[in-house]
């Protein structure tokens, strides 16, 4: 574990973390807890939390809010408890150790039921078995890559949890677009989607997509957010989902 916590929304929330060279969270997690604004009194989800980076910085920001942090393994659950209680939120922040993969009724003996969520925020692995070559450190590889065809169970999850009419929000490898709009594809609609760039010259390396669960509205290809400038310092944008502002209007 990092021997100091990490500070994120300009020093509002600090974040204890696994030490470098494990997965740890940046950027993506930042603009994932930024990515939908939370409605008064919703039940949050954040899927996949590692250390709660994403679930916290909602609950810190949104102080009507309750979350749910659920993540598979106990040491990284650990932390987050952990995090939850030293950020003084744990009096609306609930951790669950599930694996989302798990058939249904394990899911629902570990405590995670069918519709009681109002939103559901997740970063899946970005990777499937034998499609990259796996990190030596296991943490990272275990958060990273998951096994083929595992992003549509994962998104089933998501739509099993939330409740009709229920919000989703994902972050994900821009390359990977194809894929996630075929897992949403039955069980989503009104899909919002923001391709995200290092630099405005670059290809976008991210998408941010937002659904709804059970809508039949069209899908809107959003404008771009671009994270830095030609000197490699934030635009103004990025700068501002950083320091916890409200995401920029379109």
């Amino acid at each position: 574990m990092s021997a100091e916590p990490d500070l994120f929304l300009g020093g509002r929330l600090r974040l204890r973390q696994p030490a470098r060279g494990a997965h740890r969270a940046g950027t993506d997690a930042v603009l994932l807890a930024r990515w939908l604004a939370p409605r008064p009194s919703e039940t949050i989800y954040d899927l996949g939390a590692a250390t709660g980076a994403v679930g916290l910085a909602v609950a810190r920001l949104a102080d009507d809010c309750r979350v749910v942090l659920v993540e598979r393994e106990a040491a990284l659950a650990a932390l987050a408890r952990e995090n939850a209680r030293d950020n003084g939120l744990d009096d609306r922040v609930r951790v669950v150790e599930a694996d989302l993969l798990a058939p249904g009724a394990q899911r629902r003996a570990a405590g995670l039921l069918p519709a009681t969520a109002d939103a559901v925020l997740t970063n899946p692995p970005f990777f499937e078995a034998g499609g990259h070559r796996p990190s030596p450190v296991p943490e990272k590889a275990s958060a990273h890559t998951f096994a083929e065809g595992s992003l549509d169970g994962w998104l089933r999850t998501c739509a099993d949890l939330l409740c009709p009419g229920g919000r989703l929000g994902l972050i994900h490898r821009a390359d990977a677009l194809p894929a996630c709009l075929e897992a949403l594809h039955g069980r989503f609609g009104d899909c919002a989607i923001r391709p995200v760039h290092a630099r405005a010259d670059r290809p976008a390396i991210r998408v941010l997509i937002a659904a709804v669960k059970g809508s039949r509205a069209l899908l809107r290809l959003l404008p771009p957010l671009v994270l830095q400038d030609e000197a490699g310092r934030f635009t103004p944008e990025a700068g501002a989902l950083h320091r916890g502002e409200p995401w920029p209007p379109s």
